[in-house]
């Protein structure tokens, strides 16, 4: 990763497991109006599991998930036809100013984003985020198959009797989590507990949002060859209150995504969510550390067929 001060015009602000956070440097450039409002979101190629930061990270990570996430929000725009929702994008350009404070013309635009990081960043409009990841769960897997075991519920959501690891659920589930602080785990909260965080309307507008971008992005895997079993969103209110779409959204790292044919030919759950995710990270880890103290360092095979992982699903959504 790249050192902050190798960052002209941005002074870094915050590093979370895998996203490092800059605002605008304290120069006239960085402060004018055309820069006023924004932050720089870098995605590192550091990679987390089980809330611990591994190592290595994952050679080309940051770009493939910021390529990623710029594409979905593209899809989510509105120029498809459906409905628009609100993002955390910004220009990332500005006019440059003369000697006499005036806007330059258009080809003298400026890109704001440093040539160290480019590829993997993006400036975005400053958020009140709200304290809440959104997930949301078309498929049983993961921990929600293990509380299903124990009690047939997801997230305290009573589900049907019979289900087995990796069936799509009758209609997909918002189990919303309290973002925990750096270094904490988050927090599998329900509705009630949502509503008391952010309000009954606030919540109850997460949770349609996210099932509403779910089940578009859903029949846009699923027209790709894909499957969308889970992922989660996170929002914040812009200067105007409006809720809007914040970091990253619908990657690999935030999401699980299955080969639908495999998925529909697969006779056990591990030939039927044949993934395109860091599942597999997951899986190594699981295997071969029991949580207590430092994680281990991941082998370079899994490093490489995670890193194919990511490629391939960017391949497939996008071409």
């Amino acid at each position: 990763m790249t050192d902050a001060s190798d960052l002209p015009g941005w002074t870094h602000v915050y590093s979370g497991k895998v996203r490092d956070l800059y605002r605008p440097a304290d120069s006239a450039a960085a402060a004018s109006a055309t820069t006023e409002g924004r932050i720089l979101v870098v995605a590192s190629d550091r990679v987390s599991a089980f809330d611990h930061v591994l190592s290595p990270g994952i050679p080309g990570k940051g770009e493939l998930l910021t390529t990623l996430s710029l594409w979905w929000f593209d899809q989510l725009s509105g120029a498809d036809g459906g409905p628009r929702i609100p993002n955390h994008l910004a220009a990332t350009h500005a006019l440059t100013l003369g000697p006499d404070g005036q806007a330059n013309t258009a080809d003298d635009l400026v890109d704001l984003i440093p040539q160290a990081v480019a590829g993997r960043a993006m400036v975005a409009r400053t958020l009140d985020m709200l304290p809440i990841e959104c997930v949301v769960r078309g498929y049983l897997t993961g921990s929600g198959w293990k509380e299903y075991q124990a009690s047939g519920t997801v997230c305290g959501i009573a589900l049907p009797a019979g289900l087995g690891d990796g069936d799509r659920l009758p209609e997909p589930i918002f189990t919303p989590a309290y973002k925990a602080p750096l270094g904490e785990h988050d927090e599998n909260i329900s509705f009630a507990q949502t509503e008391e965080l952010v309000g009954p309307e606030r919540a109850a507008q997460l949770r349609d949002a996210s099932l509403a971008i779910y089940r578009r992005a859903a029949a846009t895997a699923e027209a790709h060859g894909l499957i969308l079993a889970d992922t989660k969103f996170e929002f914040g209110l812009d200067a105007d209150g409006v809720l809007t779409l914040a970091d990253e959204v619908l990657t690999s790292d935030s999401s699980r995504y299955w080969d639908a044919e495999a998925w529909a030919t697969g006779t056990t759950p591990a030939e039927r969510m044949a993934s395109f995710d860091k599942q597999i990270v997951r899986d190594w880890l699981a295997a071969h550390w029991d949580g207590a103290g430092t994680p281990p360092e991941l082998p370079t095979e899994i490093v490489e067929r995670t890193a194919d992982n990511y490629r391939e699903l960017l391949e497939r959504l996008t071409a």
